[in-house]
């Protein structure tokens, strides 16, 4: 079985849905109880998750600018960030729940994903 059975053409469709997901996630669950900067960080994330995908050397990029391992590079650094904001900022509850579900979620599509060289970085 392969791991890593995400191919670069699918992680920019799952790019694209997640970035709809962090602008409109945030208001639909209520976040920003614990630290209102959770919903609107969310929503600044989406947005360049849409630039990072559009500027992508991959099937859905446009500007192709960045190579697809840059892109995974600044992937996990998101997924990092996220896993870090809620220790940084205080968050709690949903809001913290809400930012280390997504960075597993990240690590994971990062993991997952076909023909990612980070080690040509």
């Amino acid at each position: 079985m392969k791991l890593r059975f995400i191919s670069p053409t699918t992680h920019g469709v799952i790019d694209y849905a997640a970035a709809i997901a962090l602008v409109t996630a945030p208001f639909l669950l209520g976040l920003g109880s614990s630290n209102p900067a959770a919903l609107w960080i969310s929503v600044m994330t989406g947005i360049v998750v849409v630039l990072v995908s559009v500027s992508t050397n991959y099937r859905y990029g446009v500007l192709k600018m960045i190579p697809f391992g840059g892109h995974l590079a600044l992937d996990l650094l998101v997924a990092t960030g996220f896993m870090l904001l809620p220790y940084i900022l205080k968050m709690e509850g949903l809001d913290a729940a809400y930012y280390y579900a997504n960075a597993t979620v990240v690590y994971l599509v990062v993991a997952l994903t076909a023909n990612g060289k980070l080690s040509s970085i």
